[in-house]
């Protein structure tokens, strides 16, 4: 059985499609999982981890982001990441988690990569959503601008914007850049069968692809992470949660990450060295299977099979 064996169309309080999957368990449920993924991505590319938590006994659901994957885009040019503010892509998780847990028996845990981890993060730092554990993989806590001081690539993405730009991509096209595909997969996993996978899907799939974000994008990610750094504003987290990192990431800054985490008072926090690249549940398989276990671990002590649901506010 395939993802799109199991997905469906799930339709936004306005009314935008959101293209969803739900799989069932293979063995006697312990849960519910919502899997939360990045900026780009889709869930076909991380099927095989979605059916390994299966097997564990998870019902897992995912949805591909507004504006991505199968949910339709916002921009003129299909292939461009953009968004103008990153509330809607929380609105849509709020809702979605509802009927979610509304449907689906607790314990309600999330695993949320990148882009998916600064948006869970920011839910429950607002208490849009309630989970009884939640997993955050390299999540996006900052921005790596190719060594563009942080204040300069705010004001370039703004003067972008004002120039009627917000639409338009960052980099050209991974489909017409060679050089770019190559660069990316040192960026992304060293494991070469899960870059030809998602390489594959690219050729396969090429309605599911998202390449470069745009500039509005841009100005908006980087207004959402200055609000996650406002006093106050994680210190009220009381989800039991795992933060997956890795030093050798060169997307979003470890540094970043380890202040945010710092300001979490229930966050267990590990690194993996500069060998493991930014998508650490689809790298090679001693890292993968590693982060596989800490997250089975984590959820055995703060969300155990039978635990009842955590009351949503």
């Amino acid at each position: 059985m395939t993802i799109e064996d199991h997905s469906d169309i799930w339709h936004a309080p306005d009314g935008w499609p959101i293209r969803r999957a739900r799989v069932p368990a293979r063995q006697s449920p312990r849960g519910s999982l919502l899997f939360l993924a990045g900026r780009g991505d889709h869930m076909e590319k991380y099927a095989e981890t979605m059916h390994h938590w299966t097997e564990q006994g998870w019902r897992v659901d995912s949805f591909d982001w507004r504006g991505q994957g199968g949910s339709g885009r916002f921009a003129r040019d299909s292939t461009v990441g953009h968004v103008e503010d990153f509330g809607c892509w929380l609105d849509d998780l709020q809702a979605y988690c509802a009927d979610w847990q509304a449907s689906h028996p607790g314990p309600h845990v999330a695993v949320a990569h990148s882009m998916g981890g600064h948006l869970a993060l920011h839910a429950l730092a607002q208490r849009r959503v309630e989970l009884n554990a939640a997993v955050l993989i390299a999540p996006m806590l900052g921005i790596a601008a190719g060594g563009i001081p942080r204040p300069l690539a705010v004001a370039l993405a703004g003067f972008a914007c004002s120039l009627g730009h917000a639409e338009r991509s960052l980099w050209r096209s991974r489909r017409t850049t060679p050089q770019l595909m190559t660069a990316m997969r040192t960026m992304l996993t060293h494991s070469p069968e899960r870059f030809e996978q998602e390489a594959r899907l690219r050729r396969e799939r090429p309605e599911l692809v998202l390449d470069a974000p745009s500039w509005g994008w841009m100005r908006a990610a980087y207004r959402s992470i200055a609000l996650l750094e406002k006093p106050g504003y994680l210190e009220g987290v009381t989800t039991p949660m795992l933060i997956l990192a890795t030093k050798g990431d060169r997307l979003v800054p470890a540094p970043a990450i380890a202040r945010m985490a710092r300001r979490l008072p229930h966050a267990r926090v590990h690194f993996y060295g500069r060998g493991v690249a930014h998508e650490i549940l689809r790298e090679v398989d001693s890292v993968r299977d590693d982060a596989l276990a800490r997250i089975a671990s984590f959820f055995d002590d703060h969300a155990p099979a039978g635990q009842e649901a955590v009351q949503r506010a």
